[in-house]
């Protein structure tokens, strides 16, 4: 726990989302590429172990942008933690992301939520994160990969689309600092979040 060094080959749960049109169509276009690239099998770097639906969601903040499309993947992939995040930036950047605005519309964004049980760097930093005032989180990002991810559980674009995965492959995870399912973090939301996710 808390080494970046380490090998992994456990579960990676990723959040997909786009709400901007890439060089290969829509957004549901780009996601459904994405995948493809991410998915290289047995032989390669990753190997998708399940995909959720595709989610319709409003844009984060509210006003921000159009509608997101969203999804879940849990991927097998082999390397270190950090090397798992550049593989995900290398494909968001195939399919013309840039990172200029917090928060910004994006023709993809990859999110690394967790690795297995893994808290990176620390327990200390991950806290620090977790607990940032909602006014910071609009203009602050870390310098580093932080997991699980600090907003997950505030989120039910994420949490939606994982819940219809993880129970399927990976019943026992629990988030390793809360000690929560997937399915007990959305039952802790707001029932206008969760209703605000709908299926595509």
């Amino acid at each position: 726990m808390g080494k970046t060094d380490m090998p992994w080959d456990q579960l990676c749960l990723i959040a997909i989302g786009a709400n901007a049109p890439s060089p290969e169509g829509c957004p549901a276009r780009t996601i459904e590429a994405a995948l493809a690239d991410l998915d290289e099998g047995p032989a390669g770097p990753g190997r998708i172990a399940a995909v959720s639906r595709m989610y319709r969601t409003p844009a984060f903040p509210p006003g921000s942008g159009p509608d997101f499309v969203n999804a879940a993947a849990a991927l097998r992939m082999v390397g270190q933690a950090d090397a798992v995040l550049a593989r995900l930036h290398a494909v968001e950047a195939r399919y013309g992301r840039a990172r200029r605005v917090r928060w910004g519309q994006r023709t993809l964004d990859l999110d690394l939520i967790a690795i297995g049980d893994a808290v990176l760097p620390d327990l200390e930093t991950y806290l620090r994160w977790r607990d940032l005032d909602p006014e910071a989180q609009r203009s602050r990002a870390p310098d580093r990969l932080i997991l699980p991810h600090p907003r997950m559980q505030d989120r039910a674009f994420v949490l939606v689309p994982l819940a219809g995965i993880i129970g399927e492959i990976a019943p026992n995870w629990r988030h390793p600092v809360l000690g929560q399912s997937v399915q007990e973090m959305l039952e802790a939301l707001p029932r206008e979040d969760v209703e605000s996710v709908q299926p595509i």
